[in-house]
């Protein structure tokens, strides 16, 4: 498994993942959280990792990188 992204928080891990899954790319989510430690690792590393296979690296990271740059054309709140 080869590190893609380190995402901000478990919220943005599972849309990452899910998006990738939904393109037939299996993701596995890592968090640094230790309960022992209280989110020491957290701190100094980030969140976390989103790890995938060496195989779907490209794509994943195109898939990725699209859905950063995509945003809806109009929010319901714009009005």
């Amino acid at each position: 498994m080869k590190t893609l992204v380190k995402p901000e928080n478990q919220a943005e891990a599972n849309v990452i993942k899910s998006v990738l899954e939904e393109h037939g790319i299996v993701a596995e989510i890592k968090s640094f959280h230790d309960t022992a430690y209280d989110g020491l690792f957290q701190s100094q590393y980030g969140w976390g990792l989103i790890l995938v296979s060496e195989e779907d690296f490209a794509e994943a990271e195109r898939i990725v990188e699209e859905w950063r740059n995509s945003s809806p054309e109009e929010l319901p709140w714009d009005k």
